[in-house]
């Protein structure tokens, strides 16, 4: 009874079109109301669920949020995205489907940035899919290799879904941002093959070679924005600062490269910036104070409990129980946005993948990145929208063109289900 209050809480005030983040309080209500008439609770006490939602926001590790945001935005408007394009196109250009692996190569770059896949898809698709389009390349397919690739960002570090994730499931966030480094870089090599067979399939035709002194002078203008992941994940890795510190690290850097280097960030569009990472930042911590009221009262009513006895006959078998759990992650990501889907089911899934003995680590990255491929999927698939938007193209034309990438991205998920070590290891090897 109480797993059916919980869903159909949630499922009926989305349906009558409240946004997600009203949704989650209503599903609160409701289950303080039935725990109260129940006697779990000894009364309904509205002060409670208000005390949970400030709560739920006041988390240190979630100060990261803004600051890696607003690092993305400085990062389009200081000249060092368009830098990494200009650093892949001089290295890799020149092949069959150039453009495409420019895409790839700078998707994955980006992403070891900013952690945000909407602004790292807004800006590579700004970028290249006018030059895709004037090379004579599918635009549809164009649209859906730079969707693939702009997901790639919840997973390489540092990523602003890990740490949503690790404060909701108590998980180390370095952790799981050093674990996150092969099965990104992973997703992005599936996708650069998918990309081989669709460039050989349609004829693509290869692009214009840049001479050794092209080469060189793209490499040194990018070399500045390279050096922002190597400080991130050296200094995490050796214990300089933590994530959160890393976010500011992030942010400042990327000001101070784009201001004063590269001299692109303009001081009068300041404001806008920051004021465009702040109501990000707001709508993402508003979603994370009301799932926290909601988990609470998740754990209060044991639903982990409930959902363990349906997953009984599965618990002796890793495997099939991460099969299930994730083939659940895809259905679900294919109705609600990234982080929605984050902060409802973590509270529900972890109990039981710690009582199956599944490393929450593991567990978490692969989480994470069903919930990123969720982001090409119709009929919410954000990415998606945005890359429709830039390029002027339909849902229907966009989704035909992800169907490669998206294949290969879970061709990826399967492998990692199969075989933990792939994960496991090179995490183990960061950390000693």
């Amino acid at each position: 009874m109480t797993i059916a209050i919980f869903v159909f809480s949630l499922l009926g005030a989305m349906a009558l079109g409240m946004p997600i983040a009203y949704s989650l309080l209503v599903c609160g209500l409701s289950l303080m109301a039935y725990l109260a008439g129940t006697g779990v609770l000894p009364a309904f006490d509205s002060q409670i669920l208000a005390q949970r939602f400030v709560d739920g926001a006041d988390n240190f590790p979630l100060l990261a949020v803004p600051f890696f945001l607003l690092a993305g935005e400085f990062m389009n408007a200081g000249g060092l995205s368009r830098r990494i394009v200009n650093l892949a196109m001089a290295w890799v250009g020149h092949f069959r489907g150039g453009l495409g692996y420019v895409a790839v190569m700078a998707a994955i770059i980006m992403a070891s940035l900013s952690g945000s896949a909407v602004a790292d898809t807004a800006a590579l698709a700004a970028l290249l899919i006018p030059m895709m389009r004037a090379a004579g390349y599918d635009v549809g397919r164009s649209a859906g290799l730079i969707a693939a690739g702009g997901i790639i960002a919840p997973v390489i570090p540092p990523s602003i879904g890990f740490i949503i994730f690790g404060v909701a499931a108590n998980v180390s966030i370095t952790k799981l941002f050093l674990a996150g480094i092969v099965p990104g870089v992973m997703m992005g090599i599936a996708i650069g093959l998918a990309w081989w067979w669709v460039a050989k399939r349609d004829g693509v035709k290869p692009g214009p070679r840049m001479n050794m002194r092209e080469r060189w002078t793209a490499t040194r203008e990018g070399t500045l924005a390279l050096g922002l992941p190597v400080f991130i994940i050296g200094g995490m890795k050796f214990g300089v600062f933590t994530p959160t510190e890393a976010a500011v690290v992030a942010a400042v850097y990327s000001f101070a490269v784009g201001a004063f280097v590269y001299r692109e960030l303009q001081w009068t569009k300041l404001y806008g910036l920051i004021l465009m990472a702040g109501k990000t930042t707001a709508v993402i911590m508003f979603l994370v104070a009301a799932a926290m009221v909601s988990a609470w009262l998740i754990t209060v009513a044991n639903i982990p409990a409930e959902v363990a006895k349906l997953m009984e006959p599965f618990m002796d078998n890793k495997m099939l129980l991460m099969v299930i759990l994730m083939l659940l992650v895809v259905v679900v990501g294919t109705a609600l946005d990234f982080t929605p889907t984050v902060l409802i089911l973590t509270p529900v899934l972890m109990p039981l993948v710690k009582q199956a003995g599944i490393d929450p680590v593991y567990f978490g990255v692969l989480f994470i990145m069903n919930n990123a491929i969720g982001l090409i999927t119709p009929p919410v698939g954000t990415v998606l929208n945005v890359v429709c938007g830039v390029a002027r193209i339909n849902m229907d034309t966009a989704f035909k063109g992800v169907m490669p990438f998206l294949l290969a991205q879970l061709a990826v998920l399967a492998v990692l289900i199969a075989f933990p070590p792939i994960v496991l290891v090179p995490l183990k090897w960061m950390l000693s």
